[in-house]
């Protein structure tokens, strides 16, 4: 296009050569004044620049509103790119005793079969965000917040101004991601709130929130006046190993140029790692940063790698929480939350007061039953005494966002009156009913309940879901609330019911209306496991829905089993109760699901909008055992049965926990019963654990 002579230029090859000039000068702009890395020279820019402004004098009228004439140097970025992880980063598991330190040791060496000669790492956990920076032949190419997991958010121009941070390596593995954490020092943070006041700006509630904005600035020179700082402890993608063990791939790291916590230890046992642990309490106070708590991890890295992980945790780390921190106040009233599944929550709304530096003014209060003062099995807690409005009540905080009200002071009750939990939904009226066995009260209203359609619609545009940029709760409230939006498919008719409406709301214009319509059509792609999560289901999370994506994985082969399964009976339930990792609740919570008219319609209707992308069995090399369904029985004498599964797993297998005629392999340890003698009546493949043993081996 560039080649055609102005004087021959048609409008239309005009307007095309505008929307390529946008781009180019656009890309260009970014490597120079973002990315400090110009794409091309100074004089191939100006030729850019120039022929751009040439056809604007020819066709004024084409004048774009992004023009390159009308920009100097380039705009901060309107939100960050998304980047995919190569390894996932995941969370890590919880303990709050020694009990479950102990637990935690006796896990791993159940599953390894070991009963001694495992040591591990701890380390104190920072109380910060969570970051993975990627080097290629020791040049960093981008960093990336953790985001769900998955995908993160590109931050690369931030991390840039980050301490701690290498912009170079030397003698690095030709791949490398480091994850680590970016924090803010005590003293760093309490010079910027000074700032920050003097200036009339936003103060920040505690360090974390400090760096977390910090880091996440659209413009990177205002991230480059904040005092970030990060501690490397872990790593992603590699092109070659570190070093055998934690602690020397952590000291490896310290070479390159990283910021390592000085106070990770060596731990022979639990005991030694709970000791480790009040050490570093002791000098909480006087760190000059904020931790919530030791990580320990499995030291040899080959165990690591035989533990493995879970769906969202791996099995060889496991973080130490503190205690929790805890504040009394009066709860001021207990309002009704209704949720996506139907639950009546009660909530307590408190006097604002300050736990662990936060600002708390909501608590929750579980169910009814912790109210009045009883557990799940219906024994006293809190020696009996219940919580009622007006209460004086103490807050706490413990490993988790959600402050939970621990106990109430009756000294202080004087005409306080017990409080009743509604027996209708205080939304729609419909009747709230609690089934025997459930602690929880259900709205049976489904999407007829308007508190149920916003929840259920807020978690189907949640990250882990379908993540649609520019659609989140308060977009998700007042489409509801304009009627414009009843259930997930309106989603995806917003442009052509309501697009030009979209654009007069207020606070809406053209441009963002556009941006949010193109977000939701990108989302009608949509992998399986994501839609499974995002339709709601009880009992059905984010990992559970992935692993009934991997089993049946298609859309097409989901639903038909699905909706051919009945409860109790029939082949298509079977196979869907041996699942490893499905029980009988979640079985029966899909089937249910399924067989529901208002939320089979309302699948249908979702369905007819999308393209759903089947999930596909890992890549595992031209595995034997790939896409087959294994089961695996008796005692294993050289590996636990529960690694064998991950093994099989990891091999692209399918383990099941029960034997049928779709079985493929049973792998039969010592004592094996009643289900080896089903595969020997089926014709099922039967193996060894020598056997099987023998198979990964030459897979290897």
């Amino acid at each position: 296009m560039e080649d055609i002579p102005l004087n021959v230029l048609t409008k239309d090859d005009a307007r095309a050569e505008l929307a390529r000039l946008s781009s180019l000068m656009g890309d260009a702009e970014l490597a120079y004044y973002q990315d400090d890395s110009p794409s091309i020279d100074d004089a191939a820019y100006d030729a850019l620049k120039a022929r751009n402004q040439a056809i604007e004098r020819l066709f004024p009228s084409l004048k774009r509103e992004d023009s390159p004439s009308q920009r100097v140097g380039a705009a901060p970025a309107s939100g960050f790119g998304k980047i995919r992880h190569e390894v996932p980063m995941l969370s890590l598991g919880n303990a709050f005793s020694s009990e479950d330190v102990e637990e935690f040791d006796a896990r791993v060496r159940k599953f390894l079969s070991l009963d001694s000669g495992i040591t591990y790492t701890a380390e104190p956990k920072i109380d910060g965000l969570s970051l993975s920076v990627r080097y290629e032949k020791g040049v960093l190419v981008y960093a990336a917040t953790r985001g769900d997991g998955e995908v993160g958010e590109g931050v690369t121009a931030n991390a840039k101004h980050v301490s701690g941070i290498p912009h170079h390596l030397e003698n690095a593995p030709e791949v490398l991601e480091v994850r680590g954490e970016v924090y803010m020092a005590d003293s760093a943070f309490e010079a910027l709130n000074a700032r920050q006041q003097k200036a009339g700006e936003k103060v920040f509630s505690n360090p974390r929130n400090a760096a977390a904005g910090s880091l996440r600035q659209l413009d990177a020179s205002i991230t480059a006046t904040r005092p970030l700082a990060f501690f490397a402890y872990a790593w992603g993608a590699l092109s070659s190993p570190l070093a055998e063990t934690q602690l020397n791939a952590i000291e490896q790291l310290h070479s390159f140029g990283f910021a390592t916590n000085p106070m990770t230890k060596l731990c022979d046992s639990p005991e030694a790692l709970v000791q480790h642990y009040k050490n570093i309490e002791a000098q909480r106070a006087t760190l000059g940063y904020d931790i919530d708590g030791v990580v320990y991890k499995v030291n040899d890295l080959a165990l690591q790698a035989r533990l493995g992980m879970r769906s969202t945790t791996p099995r060889w780390a496991i973080a130490h929480k503190f205690p929790a921190e805890t504040a009394w106040t009066r709860l001021e009233a207990i309002d009704i939350q209704v949720g996506r599944t139907g639950a009546l929550s009660p909530v307590a709304r408190l006097h604002p007061v300050t736990v662990g530096g936060v600002v708390v003014s909501n608590a929750t209060l579980h169910n009814e039953d912790y109210i009045k003062g009883l557990d799940s099995k219906g024994s006293a807690i809190r020696e009996g005494r219940d919580i009622r409005a007006g209460d004086w009540v103490e807050v706490y905080r413990a490993g988790d966002v959600i402050p939970k009200i621990r106990d109430v002071d009756l000294s202080k009750r004087e005409n306080q009156v017990p409080f009743v939990f509604p027996k209708v939904c205080p939304v729609c009226e419909s009747d709230a009913i609690r089934e025997p066995g459930e602690a929880v009260a259900r709205c049976t209203g489904e999407f007829s309940c308007e508190a149920q359609r916003i929840e259920k619609l807020k978690h189907f545009v949640s990250r882990q879901a379908f993540d649609i940029d520019g659609l989140g709760v308060k977009q998700v409230e007042a489409f509801v609330e304009a009627g414009w939006i009843a259930e997930p498919a309106g989603i995806f008719t917003l442009s052509q019911n309501h697009g030009e409406a979209l654009a007069k709301l207020e606070g809406w214009g053209e441009k963002s209306a556009t941006n949010l319509l193109n977000a939701i059509e990108a989302r009608r792609i949509i992998p399986l496991n994501r839609l499974i999560f995002a339709l709601g289901i009880r009992h059905v999370g984010d990992s559970s829905a992935m692993m009934l994506a991997r089993h049946y994985q298609s859309w097409m082969a989901f639903e038909k089993a699905m909706i051919e399964a009945q409860p109790h009976e029939g082949e298509a339930w079977d196979e869907l109760n041996a699942i490893d990792g499905v029980g009988a609740v979640m079985a029966a919570s899909v089937v249910d699901f399924f067989h529901t008219e208002l939320t089979r319609e309302m699948v249908v209707t979702l369905v007819a909008q999308l393209s759903i992308e089947d999930v596909h069995p890992p890549d595992t090399g031209g595995s034997p055992v790939a896409g087959k369904t294994m089961v695996f029985t008796g005692t294993l004498s050289k590996v636990s049965r529960a690694e064998a599964k991950a093994q099989a797993e990891g091999l692209g297998a399918k383990v099941s926990g029960a034997i049928s005629a779709k079985t493929d392999i049973l792998v039969a340890g010592k004592k094996a019963g009643s289900k080896l003698k089903k595969a020997e009546s089926l014709g099922v493949q039967v193996m060894t654990e020598d056997e099987w043993l023998a198979l990964i081996a030459e897979t290897r």
